[in-house]
């Protein structure tokens, strides 16, 4: 049972200093996260492994980092200096269909890795390349050329309404009441709505939204009982 409480207890206050240190920390790490990720995994599981070790001794460590990485992300948004120290700079290693070999030795990347990251962009060619860009998180970034880049309705001339973001209205068969009501609707026509599509309740869709057009998208579960539709109403 101790076990269970120290690991318990370890994993919510991780978890509570990863959503402190905000979304940064878990999207595409630069080195610095990268560090700051590893020792307070290394720290989280020092408790666990030996219970002589008190919890103190890893949760003000790791509560130290996060406050150290959060004092420096807020301290980069100020200094551009300080933001190249600590995540680095973006590197061309391709411009206008030339590999620039100085740069890929200089940064100990070879020819073989950019490669491979070019056909995972889907491009067999590095002549379509007008720049290829390898970011401070390790993954490239490519500008084809223009003359190879998919026609777009801006370059036809064609004009074209606004999209927006669809508003979900039901996630998992949950009614997202909230989103009805920014969107100005009821429960009463959500259920007509389902109705047209053969639905008979929000129960039977995993999602639906509303887009700004107007329109309105249901898809229905696959896996839903009978019973399912009046359990937990």
């Amino acid at each position: 049972m101790n076990h269970f409480l120290r690991t318990l207890l370890m994993y919510a206050f991780v978890f509570l200093v990863i959503r402190l240190m905000g979304k940064r920390e878990i999207g595409q790490l630069s080195p610095f996260d990268f560090v700051v990720a590893i020792m307070i995994a290394e720290l989280a599981a020092l408790p666990l492994e030996d219970t002589s070790i008190t919890f103190s001794h890893a949760l003000i460590p790791i509560a130290t980092l996060a406050a150290i990485e959060i004092i420096f992300s807020f301290l980069s948004l100020k200094s551009t200096w300080l933001r190249s120290a600590i995540n680095g700079s973006p590197s061309i290693v391709v411009r206008n269909g030339q590999i620039l070999d100085g740069n890929l030795r200089n940064l100990r990347y070879n020819v073989n890795d950019l490669l491979a990251h070019l056909r995972q962009k889907d491009i067999a060619d590095i002549s379509e390349v007008e720049y290829a860009i390898l970011e401070c998180s390790g993954q490239i970034s490519v500008v084809k050329k223009s003359q190879l880049r998919p026609v777009t309705p801006q370059d036809l001339n064609i004009e074209t309404s606004y999209e927006g973001i669809p508003v979900p209205l039901i996630i998992d068969g949950e009614v997202l009441y909230g989103n009805l009501d920014k969107a100005q609707l009821t429960y009463q026509w959500l259920l007509g709505e389902l109705a047209k599509l053969g639905l008979d309740h929000p129960r039977s869709v995993i999602y639906a939204t509303l887009n700004s057009q107007g329109q309105f998208y249901a898809s229905p579960r696959q896996d839903l009982k009978p019973e399912d539709l009046y359990t937990n109403l």
